[in-house]
């Protein structure tokens, strides 16, 4: 195609689209607005066992010189983890480490007067009774706080339960309404599913006082109960 073909061809190519466009938005003008269009939702919940416990570590140090105070942090943390070590197992006892920051201590006057830092070690799985036990014979870092919740596993079979539970809600009470808004039946235009969980308030504090007063006992445990919840919402045509 020559140059001059291809500038005749250019406002032909545009025209097209123009009308194209101008096609689609007068079809779209003369759609009517949908009827019959419910919006609804349902839930099913479940109270569940909390299952997994999170005793998270810490400990301070404050200094003139940050090597020393990074020094003394990880001598802190390595005797922890020889100790907690030896009751590791995947699922039921693991470690992670945690957040590490060293920062300046500064004056009134601007001046640099040394260094605090703090790290953390997190202690968590199922075996309740020997995180606690472990969590008191280690006495290089202090409790800061306890935690617990679902796991991962216990969380998703009981999901996959409550969704069966919550989507037969969900068809039973648009079937409702479309009956007793005169309609025979209805379709389904979207649907949108969401899991949650709720824990008790956990009492971290408590804990933390008293296996700092003995640390050589074993931290109380009282797990409790969560809640998960699953929710369907969408809309219904009816017809």
């Amino acid at each position: 195609m020559t140059p001059a073909s291809s500038l005749r061809t250019r406002p032909l190519a545009l025209t097209a689209a123009a009308l194209a466009l101008a096609v689609s938005t007068a079809h779209a003008q003369a759609e009517p607005p949908l009827q019959g269009v419910l919006n609804l939702s349902a839930s099913a919940t479940a109270e569940v066992p909390q299952d997994w416990m999170t005793v998270t570590l810490s400990v301070t140090r404050q200094g003139t010189d940050a090597r020393v105070v990074q020094t003394q942090l990880k001598q802190a943390v390595d005797a922890a983890l020889g100790e907690a070590r030896k009751e590791a197992r995947p699922g039921q006892v693991e470690l992670q480490t945690g957040s590490f920051s060293i920062e300046p201590r500064y004056g009134q006057k601007g001046q640099l007067l040394g260094w605090d830092g703090s790290t953390q070690l997190l202690i968590q799985g199922r075996d309740m009774p020997s995180i606690a036990q472990l969590s008191g014979r280690i006495s290089t870092m202090t409790i800061a706080g306890v935690d617990y919740s679902i796991s991962r596993e216990a969380r998703q079979k009981v999901a996959d339960e409550l969704s069966s539970q919550a989507v037969a809600r969900f068809r039973a009470r648009a079937a409702d309404l479309a009956k007793d808004f005169g309609y025979a039946g209805y379709v389904v235009r979207e649907v949108n599913v969401q899991t949650q969980e709720h824990g008790e308030p956990p009492r971290p504090r408590m804990y933390a006082a008293a296996a700092m007063a003995e640390s050589a006992k074993a931290l109380p445990v009282e797990a409790g109960k969560g809640t998960v919840s699953v929710s369907v919402s969408g809309s219904v045509q009816m017809k």
